[in-house]
């Protein structure tokens, strides 16, 4: 079973000894996000557990747990999503250079292997151009060279709950042409750091720029790095159509991250 921590909320940056705490006593309780009265259990017991797979903005307070999570046993591997916005579109997230300078460290204590960077979402603007996120891409992935192999990157989910929201930013959704181009452009940029780049979610085949189709939650990785297979092969048939992910057992709680993000799904449309 993979464990998957969380696509909910920011386990890391905010529940770390939480789940530290769940890992002792060898299971945990999670809610039905459809039905809260509903309640499952779900082992923890290393035995039981094929992957940890961290999803973060900001894993700097777990630091001090991971060395402890290591020796019970567990493999794991963090998904860092790192973006170029400013406050007004992520509240609630620590300075640009203050989460790249967490980045290099979580990478030189368990390995640029296991630190999987996610460009996402990308978002357009009338100023947040091709050519703005090409430049910043670029500066991202230059101060990111050497502590990460893989970038996934994926464009802004329209979804209903979170328009509101990012009406503040007059944003718009690019046709399939230019999330093309710009994904080409960022593709060049990622190959000279030596990072392979992914996409997340998407139909379109962008394999002639040398992208392929990706999966945040990705069974391969795991068997490679781990060095044992999951021992389930399906595919997480709750996600997106054109989600590879391999199913897993989430453990997060929606409305519970307060990083605040404009156009994060997990929040309410408040």
């Amino acid at each position: 079973m993979i464990i998957s921590a969380s696509r909910r909320t920011d386990i890391p940056a905010f529940y770390g000894q939480w789940l530290f705490s769940c890992l002792q006593a060898g299971e945990v309780a999670v809610r039905n996000p459809v039905n809260p009265k509903q309640t499952s259990r779900f082992s923890l017991l290393p035995e039981d557990v094929d992957a940890l797979v961290f999803w973060t903005k900001n894993p700097a307070p777990m630091f001090d747990l991971l060395p402890e999570i290591d020796a019970m046993g567990y493999f794991y591997y963090f998904l860092f999503t790192l973006t170029p916005y400013d406050s007004l579109i992520e509240p609630g997230v620590p300075a640009k250079s203050q989460r790249i300078d967490v980045f290099l460290r979580l990478s030189d204590m368990i390995g640029p292997e296991k630190v999987v960077w996610r460009y996402d979402p990308v978002i357009m603007t009338d100023a947040m151009n091709h050519e703005w996120h090409t430049t910043a891409f670029r500066s991202i992935s230059g101060q990111l060279a050497g502590s990460t192999g893989r970038c996934i990157v994926s464009f802004l989910d329209d979804y209903r709950k979170i328009r509101t929201r990012m009406r503040k930013i007059d944003y718009f959704l690019p046709d399939r042409h230019a999330m093309a181009a710009l994904a080409c452009d960022f593709s060049s940029i990622a190959h000279h750091n030596g990072m392979d780049l992914f996409t997340c979610g998407h139909a379109e085949d962008l394999s002639h720029c040398g992208i392929l189709h990706g999966s945040c939650i990705d069974r391969n990785l795991i068997a490679r790095l781990s060095g044992r297979s999951p021992k389930s092969n399906a595919k997480d048939r709750g996600q997106r159509r054109h989600c590879g992910c391999a199913v897993s057992r989430d453990i997060g709680e929606y409305d519970t991250c307060r990083h605040g993000c404009l156009y994060c799904y997990a929040m309410g449309s408040g």
